[in-house]
């Protein structure tokens, strides 16, 4: 009897033992990614704005040159500011246009429809976002298919490339339908009942959207619109492809840092500048989203 209780009580210890080390197992992957991927590269990146570069060659140094010298340009200054007003546009404008349709999407569809529609907006993202700007700068051309067709009626030709409308339109096929989806799910949980007393009280349509409706879902979307922030501001496709650089922003910037005379240290120093920048967005969209709840609560 003495001989057999160890080994119950080892079986059964193996036994407790054995869901949490399956559980750790699964869990283990996501820090281990992010340690790897995101916080040793960010700090690799800090590490290099110090370096220097002689003779084309990157050297491990300790120097304040780097950030002096692209924070204290002129041209710096100003990608960096025209890449934040890109951005903040672009979240503007997204959320605009994606209000309606998701309202549409959450109020007058059925369900099974609803379904329909959030499959095709997410059917686009199964093709290559470069393809996509490259079709719409086949369209947006003096001689494309947009011009062509306005030429009919005596319009035109009007230059929709090289210019901001042409990033816009590059930044409207990267982000619009996730804004579109991600303000749909925020309507979706709107609770129908405030709607209804909205009624009972003789509240127009238009005063429910904007006194009921928008602040019950404010914080989907905001959340909506600083993601279409984050993915706009660093894009380099549009505003290279379809912008043409004229004018740059700090993607195009960075890359170009690399491609004149390898200056890596000063590429990493806009790469630093750009992670910053989302990091106090997303901070600030977080608590202007959660902290009315967390006040009345």
């Amino acid at each position: 009897m003495v001989g057999t209780i160890p080994t119950t009580s080892a079986t059964g210890g193996r036994r407790s033992r054995g869901p949490r080390g399956f559980a750790l197992a699964f869990a283990l992957p996501m820090p281990v990614w992010q340690t790897l991927f995101f916080v040793a590269a960010l700090l690799f990146l800090i590490v290099m704005t110090f370096w220097s570069v002689r003779n084309f060659r990157v050297e491990p140094d300790f120097t304040m040159a780097n950030w002096v010298k692209m924070l204290s340009a002129g041209y710096f200054q100003d990608t960096y500011f025209r890449t934040v007003w890109y951005a903040a546009l672009a979240a503007l404008v997204a959320s605009l246009i994606a209000f309606p349709c998701a309202y549409g999407m959450a109020f007058k569809l059925s369900p099974s429809f609803q379904r329909i529609v959030a499959s095709s907006l997410i059917l686009p993202y199964f093709t290559s976002y470069l393809v996509r700007a490259y079709s719409w700068k086949i369209l947006l051309t003096e001689n494309g298919v947009i011009n062509g067709v306005l030429g009919y009626v005596n319009l035109g030709p009007f230059a929709m490339t090289s210019n901001l409308f042409a990033v816009l339109v590059g930044y409207m096929t990267l982000i619009l339908p996730i804004v579109i989806l991600l303000q749909y799910f925020s309507l979706a949980h709107v609770d129908r009942r405030l709607i209804e007393a909205a009624h009972n009280l003789r509240c127009g349509a238009l005063r429910t959207v904007i006194q009921v409706v928008i602040p019950s879902a404010r914080t989907g979307l905001i959340l909506a619109a600083t993601f279409a922030f984050i993915l706009s501001f660093g894009d380099f496709v549009s505003p290279s492809f379809l912008g043409n650089n004229k004018p740059p922003t700090l993607s195009i910037l960075m890359v170009d840092a690399v491609k004149s005379g390898s200056q890596w240290p000063r590429a990493a120093v806009v790469a630093i500048t750009m992670v910053a920048t989302l990091l106090l967005v997303a901070f600030l969209a977080m608590a202007f989203a959660y902290g009315r709840k967390a006040e009345s609560r």
